[in-house]
């Protein structure tokens, strides 16, 4: 057989000395050799019709080939068609062509094909292999729901780590923790993508304590975490706001990943930090990353917006288009935001304005609920009410909510009122909007006004929601909510807190002693 390299040049084009004809002559030529070969000349984009009609002998080995290698090469439509013509030819599917093909209906989201290819492989009597069981169990879990899956589940033979792991990804998917977790524990074998599955299900879902218990009893059980592990793991840490727990699992990032963090837990990390108000953290691991994507450029730009450095989210952004990475609508919200935090409202017009005229398809519902929040955060009422009025579609509740809270703020209750009433329009029992709604009016001095809003709330049943706090004391998450009597060191809080109260009373009574 001649040279792959030499081959990959005359077919492709690179050498111009031979036309079109000659190159399917070559190509012909090639398809004689095994489907592994012609697996591999589809990497050059030929015709798929032409390569499968110049196969010598078409058997299932060779079209499984070819359609695995237009299923990597996302070309999805086509495999699909090669799958069909195996029937024209008379070549029966096996159970490696049903795991390729029924993945491509999955990615293109086409559950009809994907019960069609159930039917087939009914039909054909490998329905129950653990391999066409197992995509089965993706395709409806993925697309339909996991009750079919779960019928599926349970009509394939021995169902292998796969199968446990695609099933339980379906119940974390609809916050089914329970059931996640019985299908975990009787998994017959565990490996560290299950684990990752359970974790990173659970953080996704804000059940973020849980995660980081996962991670602890995975380690305990002795498996290894690896690159895939950690932003889940980061991001459950940042949503508890433990910087010390993080710290640890930084560590321990380093020491199993041999102190090559990714560009993906590297992106995390610098999130992470941000989030939990440590910028100085957060910008070491920034600058000591090998490599960097515009995720990693967001993650540094949301850094400085969330940590009130504004001016240096937009340094950040214009030295990103320096380096020649293309900002995406994650990095617009970012500097929107870093705007928005210390009141840079033309910039953020700038910017939104540039983002319409360049590049549209940047701009999505969420960009311009940041400009409505930042044009009523700094009072202009006006602007904003037009800005909503000339939307390109139908202003959602977030729009009306962030109307609301600039009213607030600046104690516009005409306004506030007006808002209020379209928020509960579209979503009547939305606490949130009631009790911005008294805020403004209590700041105004409308103390009837309070009262009605808050009779209104009782009459519906609406309760507000507790605030929330915590604090991490080595390493250990104690976290208070209003009115608190659970915390096991009640009896201590309440002392302190009672002597806080007396100290402030007479400062306050020596204050006032001291005018007169």
């Amino acid at each position: 057989m001649a040279n792959f390299r030499l081959f990959d040049c005359r077919v492709s084009g690179e050498d111009n000395r031979i036309g079109l004809a000659q190159r399917t002559k070559i190509v012909k030529q090639y398809l004689s050799q095994t489907p592994k070969a012609c697996a591999h000349f589809l990497n050059i984009n030929t015709n798929a019709d032409q390569l499968f009609d110049g196969l010598p002998k078409r058997d299932v080995a060779s079209a499984t080939a070819i359609i695995s290698r237009l299923a990597k090469l996302n070309q999805h439509k086509k495999a699909i068609t090669i799958f069909s013509r195996m029937f024209e030819l008379n070549i029966k599917p096996n159970e490696f062509t049903f795991g390729v093909i029924i993945h491509s209906s999955v990615v293109l989201k086409d559950l009809n094909s994907g019960k069609q290819f159930h039917a087939i492989s009914i039909k054909l009597g490998l329905n129950s292999n653990v391999y066409v069981g197992s995509s089965l169990l993706d395709l409806y879990v993925k697309l339909c729901s996991i009750e079919e899956g779960h019928r599926i589940f349970n009509d394939t033979n021995e169902p292998n780590v796969v199968s446990y792991t695609t099933l339980l990804c379906g119940y974390l998917k609809e916050q089914r923790f329970d059931e996640a977790m019985e299908v975990f524990r009787v998994m017959p074998e565990r490996n560290v993508i299950s684990w990752n599955a359970m974790i990173s299900g659970y953080s996704q879902k804000g059940r973020n304590e849980e995660a980081v218990n996962l991670f602890v009893e995975m380690l305990r059980r002795g498996f290894i975490p690896d690159q895939s592990t950690f932003p889940s793991l980061f991001s459950a840490a940042a949503n508890m706001a433990a910087l010390g727990g993080g710290k640890s699992f930084h560590a321990c990032a380093v020491k199993y990943l041999d102190d090559e963090l990714g560009v993906f837990v590297g992106n995390s990390l610098v999130s992470f930090y941000a989030k939990c108000g440590s910028l100085e953290d957060s910008l070491r691991v920034f600058n000591r990353l090998p490599e960097r994507n515009v995720v990693t450029w967001n993650a540094l730009i949301c850094a400085h917006a969330q940590n009130g450095s504004g001016k240096v989210a937009i340094e950040s952004f214009k030295r990103m288009k320096d380096m020649g990475i293309k900002p995406n609508s994650v990095t617009l919200l970012g500097l929107l935001l870093a705007c928005s935090h210390v009141g840079l409202v033309d910039e953020a017009y700038s910017y939104f304005k540039q983002a319409r005229t360049q590049d549209a398809n940047l701009l999505k519902s969420e960009h311009y609920a940041c400009m409505v929040d930042l044009l009523s955060r700094s009072g202009r009422f006006k602007q904003a009410e037009k800005f909503i009025h000339d939307l390109p579609f139908e202003p959602g509740i977030g729009f009306w909510k962030a109307l609301l809270g600039g009213c607030q703020i600046h104690s516009n209750t005409k306004l506030g009122e007006y808002a209020a009433q379209k928020v509960l329009a579209l979503e009547p029992r939305d606490v949130s909007s009631y009790v911005m709604l008294s805020n403004a009016h209590s700041a105004a001095g409308r103390w009837q006004s309070v009262s009605i809003v808050r009779n209104e709330m009782k009459e519906k049943g609406l309760k507000r929601v507790p605030g929330c706090s915590w604090v991490e004391i080595k390493c250990k998450i104690h976290v208070f909510v209003t009115g608190d009597k659970r915390h096991a060191h009640k009896p201590e809080i309440y002392e302190l807190l009672g002597y806080f109260l007396e100290h402030a009373m007479k400062s306050q009574e020596t204050d006032i002693l001291q005018e007169f």
